[in-house]
């Protein structure tokens, strides 16, 4: 994807829903477009997040290990934020990131950069940091609802 393309996507998403053509143009800057295969680990658990990614193309999933299996806990679909979580508390991940598409294209956006954007753009790394919150409510929220079904399931509806 070339740079006008990608503006044009990422004028259309959320994160930039009050950014101007040229802010979007301006995020573009720091970050890199980097590809993945079907299953490539993006972010494994235990790394301490140095980067934050925006899915612009294809599907990843975040995945936790019990015992020798990986169980599914999330997808993220093209126009989400992942990696966030550990991007800003800096521990390590409790999840695997994982392409789950042929072609799997993110944004990334390194500590570094991100440290550059909110001294040279702060407007734009406000926005970042609040897409950022509202990505990680809405990644709970999807996890409490499958908790709860689950729950349903397992012990009846209870009583009405």
């Amino acid at each position: 994807m070339d740079k006008v393309s990608l503006t044009q996507f990422l004028n259309q998403q959320y994160l930039c829903e009050s950014l101007t053509l040229n802010e979007v143009s301006t995020l573009l800057d720091y970050t890199e477009l980097v590809s993945f295969h079907k299953k490539d680990i993006i972010a494994d658990i235990g790394d301490v997040g140095e980067a934050l990614y925006f899915v612009v193309k294809g599907e990843a999933a975040l995945f936790y290990e019990e015992g020798s299996e990986e169980i599914e806990a999330g997808r993220m679909q093209e126009g989400e934020l992942m990696g966030e979580m550990s991007f800003f508390d800096r521990e390590p991940r409790s999840v695997r990131m994982r392409a789950m598409s042929a072609d799997t294209q993110l944004l990334k956006l390194t500590r570094v950069k991100y440290q550059r954007l909110r001294v040279e753009h702060p407007y734009i790394a406000v926005n970042l940091l609040e897409h950022a919150i509202i990505s990680l409510d809405h990644l709970i929220r999807r996890m409490s609802m499958d908790v709860a079904t689950f729950a349903r399931y397992i012990y009846g509806a209870g009583p009405k």
